[in-house]
């Protein structure tokens, strides 16, 4: 006898609102795994390095909006059980780096971004789009967007003043969970996107990060 739960479509899309409201109101997401940045001290930064640093949290935050986003969406429409399992998993994970940016950037005495909404709907709808077409597709979008994920966090790491170890020790996590999932995506069966499509993709994340640095 089988112990697994069958949802009905009224049950996911009830499971999909409780997420959405857990990825956009403030300090809803529960971390499964306690942020790296509790070992680490925290230093004095300047007054311009504080505001810095918090955009660019802000910035990874937000990335972690869309990241549900996507990986709910594409939970939503995927055919194949292991897929729609292995995303929800993978949900799971990115409301770690959630909580620990959000965490992170009160810290620095700033806030979230008043975007989030936005990207959040943006995100859903290409990860529901992405799930329709085919399994293979939307696995190929995961590792796709975590690999412009990684781009991303390696540029913020530079950028980190090197006292803030705080700060710095999250992003190095974030950076090695994001390159998992790209990794287990393309071993699932994910589609290798081309360089066209890849760039594309750049273009619009590059939309994401300038108008999310302040707001």
């Amino acid at each position: 006898m089988s112990d697994a739960r069958h949802y009905t479509p009224v049950d996911r899309l009830l499971l999909q609102a409780n997420t959405a409201l857990r990825t956009l109101l403030p300090f809803t997401g529960q971390p499964y795994r306690p942020s790296p940045a509790l070992l680490k001290d925290e230093v004095a930064l300047e007054p311009s390095q504080t505001r810095h640093v918090a955009g660019l949290m802000r910035i990874n935050h937000t990335g972690e909006v869309c990241a549900q986003g996507l990986y709910q969406g594409q939970a939503l429409t995927a055919k194949l059980p292991a897929i729609r399992k292995a995303m929800e998993h993978a949900a799971e994970e990115e409301i770690d780096h959630l909580a620990w940016c959000e965490q992170r950037i009160r810290e620095l005495g700033s806030h979230t971004s008043v975007l989030n909404p936005v990207f959040y709907g943006l995100s859903f709808g290409v990860g529901a789009v992405a799930g329709l077409i085919s399994d293979k597709v939307s696995l190929g979008f995961v590792a796709a967007t975590e690999d412009q994920v990684c781009k991303h966090l390696d540029e913020h790491l530079k950028q980190i003043p090197p006292e803030d170890q705080k700060s710095r020790s999250i992003l190095e996590q974030m950076r090695i969970d994001e390159e998992q999932h790209s990794t287990n995506a393309i071993a699932a069966g994910g589609f290798r996107f081309p360089a066209p499509v890849k760039f594309g993709m750049t273009l619009l994340s590059k939309v994401m990060t300038k108008s999310t640095y302040r707001i």
